[in-house]
């Protein structure tokens, strides 16, 4: 994940830099629009202004590559290395266009698993803290097992998988958050729901253990002594040496029940009752 630092504006001669700018660009565009090249040259020419960080230039270049040559083995992988380039820029947006624009013209081409992992970390990088909305998330989840899917055996299907367990942390650490908010607020039911998710959809994330806790916490709260006591029971199973079984524990047997006392047949089919799929 990255994260952008805010630099300060200066404002003196704005207008006139921006102009120059903006006429620069047009000035490198006719350049480009007017010479023909070898594509070898273009390329290379495209991959040495990538190698400075000139990603404009870049861009421009890789796209002439297209343009002249469109034909050529070059002009896909310019394709490629152009959304490479608007990638390293933080243009997610356009690295992510480049990418699928790429895959929808050459579907099984040699660069077609490096354009699926481009996707899936220009969604990656842009994902923020726990508290904001988590839509990018889920859409860098979907991205990186859409790799681990398609390219199981490849290199980028490492680095996704790696990256995959990050995000659902991350989204379970989001549901955790709300079903924290709505156990304060005495939305017992909606939290209930919030830490069962956390339990069956991501119960090999850091959170799995708090959320088993909070479950014993808010089934207590209205009175489901039975559920309560399979969670408890679940939570003392996998994670006995944990601070929150220790807290579950002390809660259970306040109500005058005993979580290690419950047999394993017995604590399978609560849980089965209670979270469809549980353990």
């Amino acid at each position: 994940m990255r994260f952008t630092k805010a630099y300060p504006i200066v404002l003196v001669a704005t207008a006139a830099i921006a102009l120059t700018a903006c006429q620069s660009r047009r000035d490198r565009q006719q350049e480009l629009a007017y010479v023909e090249r070898p594509v070898e040259q273009l390329y290379n020419q495209a991959s040495a202004e990538l190698d400075k960080r000139s990603y404009d230039r870049a861009v421009l270049l890789f796209n002439e590559v297209e343009r002249q040559h469109p034909y050529s083995e070059w002009a896909r992988r310019a394709m490629v290395m152009t959304a490479f380039a608007h990638y390293e820029a933080r243009n997610y947006d356009e690295a992510i266009d480049g990418a699928r624009r790429y895959l929808s013209l050459h579907p099984g081409g040699s660069e077609a698993d490096y354009a699926y992992y481009l996707i899936a970390v220009s969604y990656f990088d842009q994902i923020t803290d726990v508290g904001r909305d988590q839509a990018i998330t889920e859409q860098a989840r979907d991205a990186l097992m859409d790799v681990v899917r398609r390219y199981p055996d490849s290199q980028y299907a490492r680095d996704a998988s790696v990256k995959l367990d990050m995000v659902r942390d991350q989204l379970a650490g989001k549901d955790m958050e709300v079903g924290r908010w709505y156990l304060r607020n005495n939305q017992t039911l909606a939290a209930i729901k919030r830490f069962s998710t956390v339990v069956k959809k991501y119960d090999t994330t850091s959170h799995t253990p708090e959320a088993l806790h909070r479950l014993v916490e808010a089934y207590l709260t209205v009175g489901l002594r039975d559920q309560a006591l399979a969670v408890g029971s679940t939570l003392g199973y996998n994670y006995p040496n944990s601070d929150w079984y220790k807290m579950s524990y002390r809660l259970l047997t306040e109500e005058g029940v005993d979580p290690e006392a419950v047999d394993d047949k017995t604590r399978r089919t609560w849980l089965q009752r209670i979270l469809p799929g549980g353990k």
